[in-house]
């Protein structure tokens, strides 16, 4: 099955991005006959990391990654790299995830569950510069959009107040959270009680469930320094 097509007639580069190694490997048996894999990474901040140096054609991406979330992720990668296109590759089918991973950028949103000619067919549609959204969550995004539900949304945060945020909820300490992200952890602290007394956020518990409401961590313990 060939991929490349128009103005991109030579093999696609390809990097993959997802928590879960064996996902990772079975994606690269799956599409290196037709795509050169430039490289595959565990988490959010060494996608951002390596993107740049092995200069990828197209981003497969999760959303539900440690130290970085996809969304987060993708904001910062298309802010360095414009012309890289993302496809989110995800179990996750919230409806409003999906449009926010798109507003930042995203020009793909495949639900893992997704048929390998489905996967394929997304690579070509974003390599001619279209989107491609699975029927699934076209079908979800446009049920949401008739119930107008009233729910919080991440793009109350700022895009530093959400990494501060997943990192605090994937068990790093503030010291650890301001070593990750360069930045001191008096700042750490700020940005965590803002976000407790903006939203009305008494305990930990509190926090890690309005964290997890948002899709912004992946449940288990991040690698901390």
């Amino acid at each position: 099955m060939t991929i490349g097509s128009g103005a991109l007639m030579r093999r696609p580069r390809l990097l993959i991005a997802d928590d879960h190694a064996l996902l990772r490997e079975a994606f690269q048996k799956l599409l290196e006959a037709d795509c050169d894999i430039v490289g595959s990474v565990a988490d959010g901040r060494a996608l951002v990391t390596l993107a740049p140096k092995v200069n990828p054609d197209v981003i497969l991406l999760d959303i539900a990654m440690p130290l970085l979330n996809g969304v987060d992720a993708a904001l910062q990668l298309k802010r360095a790299m414009p012309l890289v296109k993302l496809i989110v590759l995800t179990v996750n089918d919230d409806p409003d995830l999906a449009t926010e991973a798109l507003r930042i950028g995203a020009s793909g949103y495949l639900l893992k569950s997704c048929a390998a000619t489905e996967l394929f067919d997304a690579i070509r549609t974003v390599l001619q510069g279209k989107r491609y959204i699975t029927p699934l969550m076209t079908k979800n995004m446009m049920q949401s959009f008739i119930r107008s539900p009233q729910r919080e949304s991440a793009k109350d945060l700022t895009s530093r107040q959400r990494e501060v945020l997943q990192l605090l909820t994937e068990g790093c300490s503030m010291k650890e959270v301001a070593a990750i992200m360069n930045i001191t952890p008096r700042t750490v602290a700020f940005h965590k009680y803002r976000m407790m007394e903006e939203f009305r956020l008494k305990t930990s518990a509190e926090l890690i469930q309005f964290a997890m409401r948002r899709g912004l961590t992946t449940g288990s313990t991040c690698p901390c320094p």
